[in-house]
């Protein structure tokens, strides 16, 4: 009977030992995810991560959209898998997407067209080209991280996304599949990715010339050579919604799901800038304020807004006698490089403040973010001019975000920000992509 027994034991452990590393790879739970981010610099300027999706994986090149509201992939060419799901008309899926329209296909099945499914409209941000496309989920595979360097990969088995047409691909970066939508809604990385693994609803956002970094999930956040950033490095300022959609095409009644922060004041050199205070509140109609943006490369300001804030510019560059010469496009604003200093914040030129919910939270903008270097000789000032009925009246551009680390917390509605990371001798190119898996 003893001996009986003992073989019992030792089969049970043999049993333990076989399934454990499956049972332990299950039951890992990641507190964070990181997604590496590349810049196009060549060409477009714009921001694509890597995720793989479907069964088996395929890896996507997408581009990085702050305020989009979804995750949409081209489905007409070439989508295999066997894990693909249609979202049926009037599901759970359906409704947690607030996908409202419930469509057939007049074709055979396949991924992007099937009958009795809901829809939503896939939104090319860059080109604001909008289409029709089938809501679905697919197995969708990452990897997790401690917020020092990447960690094992983990799956979400039902991710929800959107099949859109090969077309609206038109204008994003040579060999985006599609585009991933960081934005307010429950479908969005952000808030599927916390759901999946039930951590905190936050994310960070840090780009850079090169490469950056998203970071799902809460903090710290760590940078070579040994920097730390965590919630008391950070500067916080409420985000605020705007009450219109500000997509290509939207169902009435939808809020936008893009960050807006407001700015009550802009100084240079600590320079009131006079301009029609109006124009920085969102008003009934979703139009005005500020928003954030990775799809626009530069900062674009609404046409009287540039002109005081160019004027202003030029005037304090004067008193610094920096020498103005010819323009650049798109840039009005250029500066002779032998005329402008060196710093460890980039050129030595005027400081753009934003004066957020009072005077003590300020977005300081400097040298490294406001001036583009053209070529050896020439500077220019990284803002554009934007019509004059503007629905947002600043977007704050990508090259302005660059090398400042932005934490966007959803559940408390604030955006935290790091001001420039060179002032901590460091950038968001420095998070350290060599694995501890």
């Amino acid at each position: 009977m003893a001996y009986s027994n003992f073989q019992h034991f030792i089969t049970l452990l043999l049993i333990l030992f076989f399934i454990s590393p499956t049972f332990s790879q299950q039951s890992f739970r990641p507190k964070a995810l990181v997604l590496p981010v590349t810049k196009d610099s060549a060409k477009t300027l714009q921001y694509t991560a890597q995720i793989k999706q479907r069964t088996p994986l395929v890896p996507l090149n997408l581009v990085v959209d702050l305020g989009g509201q979804f995750l949409w992939v081209d489905c007409e060419n070439q989508y295999t898998s066997s894990t693909y799901r249609p979202a049926r008309c009037r599901s759970a899926q359906c409704s947690l997407a607030k996908a409202n329209g419930c469509g057939d296909c007049f074709s055979s099945p396949k991924p992007g067209c099937n009958n009795n499914t809901c829809g939503l409209l896939p939104d090319n941000t860059i080109t604001h080209t909008a289409t029709s496309g089938e809501l679905a989920e697919d197995v969708l595979s990452i990897q997790s991280t401690n917020g020092f360097n990447p960690g094992q990969t983990v799956s979400v088995s039902r991710f929800l996304f959107t099949c859109a047409p090969t077309f609206l691909l038109k204008g994003l970066a040579s060999g985006a599949t599609g585009m991933a939508g960081l934005g307010r809604t429950k479908i969005a990385l952000p808030s599927q990715l916390a759901s999946a693994f039930s951590f905190a609803r936050k994310f960070a956002i840090c780009v850079s010339s090169s490469n950056g970094v998203v970071i799902f999930g809460d903090g710290p956040y760590g940078f070579l050579p040994n920097i730390v950033l965590d919630s008391n490095s950070l500067t916080y300022t409420p985000l605020l919604i705007n009450p219109v959609s500000t997509a290509s095409a939207f169902s009435q009644g939808e809020s936008s799901a893009e960050y807006f922060i407001g700015v009550k004041t802009i100084k240079i050199d600590s320079k009131v800038v006079s301009l029609n205070t109006s124009l920085l509140s969102i008003n009934s109609n979703g139009v005005g304020g500020t928003k954030i943006s990775t799809v626009d490369p530069y900062t674009v300001l609404e046409a009287s807004i540039y002109k005081a804030v160019t004027d202003a510019f030029v005037k304090a560059s004067i008193a610094r006698n920096i020498k103005r010469v010819a323009s650049f496009a798109p840039f009005e604003f250029c500066f002779s490089s032998d005329s402008v200093g060196v710093t460890r914040l980039g050129a030595a030129v005027p400081t753009i403040e934003l004066f957020l919910q009072n005077e003590n939270v300020v977005w300081r903008i400097f040298g490294a973010n406001s001036m583009v270097n053209i070529n050896d000789d020439v500077l220019c000032l990284g803002f554009v001019k934007g019509g004059e009925n503007l629905q947002t009246s600043i977007v704050i551009g990508g090259y302005q975000l660059e090398d400042n680390l932005l934490q966007i917390d959803l559940a408390a509605n604030r955006l935290g920000f790091s001001s420039l990371l060179f002032g901590r001798q460091t950038g968001c190119f420095n998070f350290n992509f060599t694995s501890n898996a």
